[in-house]
């Protein structure tokens, strides 16, 4: 069991260090956008499905309190977190809709979209980002494997983060990574943080 766990760690580290020079210069552009729509006054809103919509209540978390300095809150919400707005939804509409009618209702022009799908192809992501779209907001798209649909819903206005990995648990260990990569990027341009 010691070995395997240890292989564990091994293989996380290993397949890290392998996608940093790939991934890097889009979670730069991905957080100069962010820093961009707060300059603004905008906000970012973020779904996900699973231990996704956990990495987009992390993500929303970091924004509003504070990442590993403190600074004024930062407008960020997760649409995954309001349990009666998600059930009345999915109850009277569907939970494709879950999260694009409270993009549809709350998402304002030049705002964020980020939208974590593992796949790509889940029906609610997708339809998220169809929402941010009619509201003229831009996506940004945290993934895995090939990038799937969403993938190919974006345009060039988007960021598309794809992790090129088949495995669930890497994929996620990388998204949280570049969450806070995403949150570093932003605080250091903020704050002045010395690198």
């Amino acid at each position: 069991m010691i070995e395997r766990i240890i292989g564990h760690f091994n293989d996380s580290a290993r397949f890290k260090l392998d996608v940093a020079e790939l991934l890097a210069p889009v979670i730069a552009s991905a957080a100069d956008q962010i820093l961009q729509c707060v300059l603004r006054d905008g906000k970012i809103m973020s779904c996900g499905n699973g231990g996704s919509a956990a990495n987009a209540q992390h993500f929303s978390s970091k924004m509003v309190h504070r990442f590993e300095q403190d600074r004024p809150g930062l407008a960020a919400i997760a649409l995954s977190t309001d349990s009666s707005i998600l059930t009345s939804i999915a109850n009277v509409n569907a939970f494709e809709e879950v999260f694009a009618r409270q993009v549809s209702a709350l998402g304002q022009q030049g705002d964020i979209l980020l939208a974590i799908s593992i796949s790509g192809n889940s029906a609610n992501i997708l339809a998220a980002a169809e929402a941010a779209r009619g509201r003229e907001m831009s996506v940004i798209a945290l993934t895995g494997q090939d990038g799937g649909k969403l993938a190919e819903q974006l345009s060039d206005n988007d960021v598309l983060i794809c992790v090129p990995a088949d495995s669930a648990a890497r994929i996620q260990e990388i998204h949280l990574l570049v969450i806070h990569c995403l949150c570093d990027a932003v605080d250091s341009a903020l704050l002045g943080v010395e690198s």
